[in-house]
């Protein structure tokens, strides 16, 4: 992070000194009073639970130069004290100014499915011509993309963020505050109907990424996607498309090869000439958020053999399609997020499998009154995509074992468990030494316990 003086940041918030010089200088942000640096933020921020102003001192204590706050906080010393109306938007209003004073390539990515994995192949891909920074983890919403934002620096070329939402107007807020020249969606899935009401209500929210847009900027979607063709009717701003099933896109894949975990290969034209690109993470879905990766190289002028090399290199994001594998097990890991489009593309990617397919599911949450349905198709899923043994966790999961049943599913190869603690505790005495075992659930089921368990064991099973 480049400096900022306290009097920028107060300026940037519309915020009140009450406390310090205004030119004390900040060279880091952080929300964690225990991870301060020197001449450090801290800004406090007001939960259900926990009043981060509740640690203040603490911060100071452990080095913050000034704080944010809501309240009339009693001076601390020579400490810097900027007071403002809410802190959650301050810290937006501080990565807006921040931002502005990048002249970087800025690419911002969102979609129901794929978002995640596309940010970190396109992230790899810039990154083989331009010094890249990446959105982190999960730091996608009106919290963590501020946090990343605040990362940039004056090496930096090129930055791309992921764009998590869940209601309307998110995507606009941290659209507006990294104001992105290139837009990806990845496509219009189930994901937070609860809140959208339908996928005409994701789409409208998906493309609020776009609301800055000018005739210099745009847009990358998935042109397989029954929605996102409609991205093309725009006018203000370029859009370009990709796709596998429809042969109009402007970049297209063929001569796929599924080589199950080892992932998949395929040709598509790169500056008009044919080139077979190699991805590592299993899953053909997988070849989609390369295209996209591929397409947006391609309009930042990076040569075609370095756009397949680090769509190759790439590293993914924790707990998505991970292979872990102990002895003759393997344990396919793909429990940071869920979906129904997800887990039918991971039950793909099991049922290339040649020993006992086991899939254990859990609950995909907000679906609200949509959860029974898309539940029951994702027990279809199971059935047509030959898996051998399901595990159902959660309440709602419980229709994923109906589904499947109905699909003519073997009723006796079906458990299910009420919550992630009792199937973790039980959860053995269903798993065999050489299966082959797909661990897939919204994040919120903490379905890293199952897996830590059954690799323990697998690990014991190998030592016998």
């Amino acid at each position: 992070m480049i400096k900022l003086t306290l009097r920028e940041i107060a300026n940037a918030v519309n915020g009140k000194i009450l406390n310090g010089k205004e030119d004390i200088e900040i060279n880091s942000v952080s929300i964690d009073s225990r991870n301060m640096l020197h001449n450090g933020l801290f800004i406090p921020l007001k939960g259900d639970k926990v009043d981060g102003h509740d640690y203040i001192t603490k911060a100071f204590e452990n080095n913050a130069a000034a704080v944010l706050t809501q309240y009339n906080t009693h001076p601390y010393q020579d400490k810097g004290i900027v007071l403002v109306k809410d802190t959650k938007a301050a810290l937006g209003q501080i990565a807006k100014y921040y931002k502005k004073k990048f002249k970087v390539k800025t690419v911002a990515v969102t979609g129901s499915v794929g978002k995640t994995t596309t940010k970190d192949m396109l992230a790899s891909v810039l990154g083989m011509q331009y010094n890249t920074l990446k959105t982190e983890g999960n730091y996608n919403n009106e919290i963590g993309l501020p946090l990343t934002v605040m990362k940039l620096n004056s090496s930096h070329e090129a930055a791309v963020f992921e764009m998590g939402m869940s209601a309307f107007g998110e995507i606009s807020y941290l659209a507006d505050i990294v104001r992105p020249d290139v837009g990806i969606i990845t496509n219009i899935g189930m994901s937070h109907i609860e809140n959208l009401g339908s996928r005409e209500g994701i789409y409208k929210a998906k493309m609020e990424i776009c609301q800055y847009f000018d005739k210099s900027c745009l847009l990358i979607v998935n042109g397989d996607d029954d929605y996102l063709v409609k991205a093309g009717e725009n006018k203000n701003f370029e859009v370009i498309t990709y796709g596998i099933e429809n042969k109009n896109c402007d970049y297209v894949a063929y001569d796929i090869e599924n080589l199950g975990l080892e992932g998949s290969k395929f040709k598509t034209k790169l500056y008009g000439a044919e080139y077979t690109i190699y991805v590592k993470t299993p899953g053909v879905h997988n070849i989609y958020n390369a295209l996209a990766a591929a397409a947006c190289g391609v309009h930042y002028n990076i040569g075609p053999r370095k756009i397949a090399e680090g769509i190759e290199n790439f590293s993914l994001t924790k707990m998505r399609m991970a292979i872990e594998k102990a002895g003759d097990m393997v344990i396919i890991n793909d429990c940071y997020n869920s979906s129904p489009d997800s887990v039918n593309a991971a039950l793909k990617v099991l049922s290339t499998q040649q020993s006992r397919r086991v899939a254990v599911l859990g609950d995909v949450l907000e679906m609200g009154e949509y959860a029974q349905e898309a539940h029951i198709k994702m027990g279809e899923y199971v059935s047509a995509n030959g898996i051998d043994y399901l595990i159902t966790v959660g309440e709602n999961a419980k229709f994923i074992a109906e589904g499947a049943k109905k699909a003519g599913f073997n009723e006796k190869n079906i458990i299910s468990f009420e919550t992630t603690e009792q199937a973790r505790d039980n959860i053995m005495n269903y798993i065999e030494n050489k299966d082959s075992i797909l661990i897939k659930a919204s994040r919120g089921m903490n379905f890293e316990m199952l897996t830590e368990k059954i690799l323990k064991n697998a690990k014991e099973f190998t030592n016998e």
